[in-house]
């Protein structure tokens, strides 16, 4: 699903190791030099702010990303990205080493552009993070003939198209409006506006509005919008001390906020204010996001059969609105590897990993 998110990142640089060749004018006499060590590479994160995001944020701030990054061996920058899809495109074309993704994102826009993508982690569902909002509207039913304004393509799509059918209603029934999540806010208060389908903090602020009535929100499709860190799998290959690390960062930090002492209270007040509300706010918004902070109800979602009936419907929505390339004949064109060999799709196109590795370490201690 996509958020109130914005991440970015870029790639160090490693430094060469030279040959000093010193000349006299006399009787050349060659000295090499003691070459320089390489500069480790920095592996750069991006995220966007969301609730289910913001933990990231956090573990920077608060040095709990430098602790695991030292002890993995590793040099971890995280970058927050104003335009969600941005942040995605900016990981697509190797500017980022990560990001903070949905599935479905993950899904159709790197892993359809043909960059091999691996879930280190399930972070959180939507449990009511992303909604329909109507103006002026009782049920989900007055939305049909209406502009919708969204973030296209995106899983505020999904949202829309799983709202409808509940409804009995098709996407053809409503028109769809491209409207970035920074915008959409904003975008309510216009005249022409008629509905639109957001997410938290954007949800929350929207839903405080005159005429705004919420018709339809993520609740009533559980497991189905999945919040994920996702990384590429050569970097994963290469390096899997960076997924480690970045593992225990976020079970460090998710486990800190939930606790009911002071300690927790000043992280989630900390992450609060980076995302631009308030204590109460934000904890409004955590009590409609199912975030993993248990590694084992992590693993055991991941495990899940239901992982994978969730994102064939994703895929199968996917493909339907042609988010899979104009050269994809096929919801089984692009294939999803899921724990225990289990693949929808081309074998031998698997673009998009639910690895369960990492949070396995974390469920048994052991990272």
């Amino acid at each position: 699903m996509t958020k109130w998110l914005t991440g970015i990142r870029v790639v160090a640089t490693a430094a060469i190791c030279s040959l000093a060749l010193a000349a006299c004018g006399q009787k050349a006499a060659t000295k090499t030099e003691t070459a320089a060590a390489p500069a480790a590479k920095e592996y750069t994160i991006g995220w966007t702010i969301y609730a289910g995001w913001m933990p990231w944020a956090y573990a920077e701030q608060s040095g709990i990303v430098k602790k695991w990054a030292d002890k993995y061996g590793v040099k971890i920058k995280l970058v927050q990205v104003n335009d969600y899809v941005e942040s995605l495109n900016q990981y697509t074309a190797g500017k980022l080493d990560g990001v903070a993704s949905t599935n479905m994102d993950a899904l159709t826009i790197p892993a359809a552009s043909g960059k091999d993508t691996t879930v280190v982690m399930i972070g959180d569902y939507s449990n009511g993070n992303d909604g329909i909002v109507l103006k002026n509207g009782a049920t989900l039913a007055d939305i049909k003939g209406r502009p919708v304004n969204l973030v296209e393509n995106s899983v505020s799509h999904y949202l829309l198209a799983r709202g409808l059918e509940s409804a009995g209603l098709k996407m053809t029934d409503v028109k769809v409006i491209n409207t970035s999540d920074a915008d959409i806010v904003a975008a309510f208060s216009a005249a022409d506006t008629k509905a639109v389908v957001p997410w938290n903090p954007q949800l929350s602020e929207i839903k405080k509005l005159p005429g705004a009535h919420e018709v339809f929100d993520s609740s009533k499709i559980p497991g189905e919008i999945l919040d994920t860190l996702v990384i590429s799998t050569e970097t994963a290959k290469a390096n899997p001390n960076l997924a480690k690390a970045l593992t225990g960062i976020w079970y460090e930090t998710t486990q800190l906020m939930y606790q009911q002492d002071a300690a927790g209270k000043a992280a989630r007040e900390a992450m609060a204010k980076l995302s631009g509300t308030d204590l109460a706010g934000y904890e409004a918004q955590l009590k409609t996001t199912y975030l993993y902070h248990d590694p084992k109800a992590a693993l055991a979602a991941t495990l899940s059969p239901d992982l994978v009936t969730a994102n064939d419907k994703v895929r199968k929505f996917s493909f339907q609105i042609g988010l899979f390339g104009q050269g994809a004949k096929s919801v089984d064109d692009i294939g999803i590897e899921f724990p225990g060999g289990k693949i929808l799709g081309d074998p031998k196109n698997v673009k998009l990993r639910f690895d369960p590795t990492f949070v396995s370490l974390a469920a048994d201690g052991k990272l």
